[in-house]
């Protein structure tokens, strides 16, 4: 089966700013109509990199209609989705813009005829995975969520004397190991957390959310411990829980990833989370 690729379409948010999405689909004649699938990437993350462009065509010859995309203010830029072109933005965003954003994302692509707005699942990388969560809970539209290598929760700020030091000076760096740029976050992120912390409570998020759910994570994680995983499902007993061994943060993936097939963790959670959509949203409806 061919793969449609729509790459750098742009879509507009007039609460945040112009960013990128990427549509994978089936190439087919018939009329029917396409789980969305929508990919939601983590910090210091971005839809090209490493091996999603892989995954996103898995998906795609799967039969799904899947979608990845850039953050508004992830760093990359409309010109330049590649690189960190625009570190001002990057120390502006906040969790409130993400999910402004991945709203926009879901407006824009359940309009597309070949999408079936009854079968519409997020999948969300490590923080990706806490919005996605928020989200779910928030957006009755949204019927599955997987999380990939998920924290558990959005309070992932400096503490005590570091935290202190924010407040006063008004930014934090955080180096960039493979750029070695020297990232900023300013301290709105803080005061936009702390005005919504209700609203940004995944754990509480992780047990409203009516939606089918699958937590992937990898034990040897580190970056984001797999006891978040195990804390997820304690807190939604219905999920499903999918631990893959010694799989790392980003099962196995890096930027750039030069081989033309998927590494073999994330070709294991690709293949487990075909198999979750499948399960729930076209095998039962047969």
């Amino acid at each position: 089966m061919g793969v449609t690729k729509k790459q750098n379409i742009i879509i507009s948010n007039p609460q945040t700013r112009d960013f990128l999405a990427d549509a994978y689909y089936p190439e087919t004649e018939d009329r029917l109509t396409l789980p969305l699938v929508i990919f939601v990437h983590g910090y210091k993350g971005y839809k090209d990199w490493g091996a999603w462009n892989l995954m996103a065509e898995k998906f795609a010859e799967a039969g799904f209609f899947f979608v990845k995309f850039n953050f508004s203010h992830n760093g990359t830029t409309v010109e330049d989705p590649h690189n960190f072109a625009d570190l001002e933005a990057f120390g502006n965003n906040n969790y409130s813009k993400e999910l402004s954003d991945l709203g926009a994302v879901i407006d824009y692509f359940v309009q597309d005829e070949r999408v079936d707005v009854h079968k519409i699942v997020l999948i969300g990388h490590s923080r990706g995975g806490g919005i996605s969560i928020v989200k779910t809970y928030e957006d009755e539209r949204i019927h599955g969520l997987i999380t990939l290598a998920s924290v558990d929760t959005l309070d992932r700020f400096p503490k005590n004397e570091a935290f202190e030091n924010w407040k006063t000076a008004g930014v934090y760096y955080v180096t960039n190991g493979r750029t070695k740029q020297e990232m900023p976050h300013y301290y709105q992120f803080y005061e936009d957390y702390e005005q919504q912390e209700h609203r940004f409570d995944v754990e509480r998020a992780t047990e409203m959310a009516k939606a089918h759910v699958l937590i992937i994570h990898g034990t040897h994680d580190e970056s984001v411990s797999v006891k978040n995983a195990e804390h997820l499902h304690i807190l939604h007993p219905n999920s499903e829980l999918f631990l893959i061994e010694n799989a790392d943060h980003t099962f196995g993936a890096k930027e750039p990833w030069e081989n033309s097939e998927l590494p073999t963790d994330l070709n294991t959670a690709t293949e487990k989370c075909i198999e979750f959509i499948r399960e729930n949203f076209i095998f039962q409806n047969e």
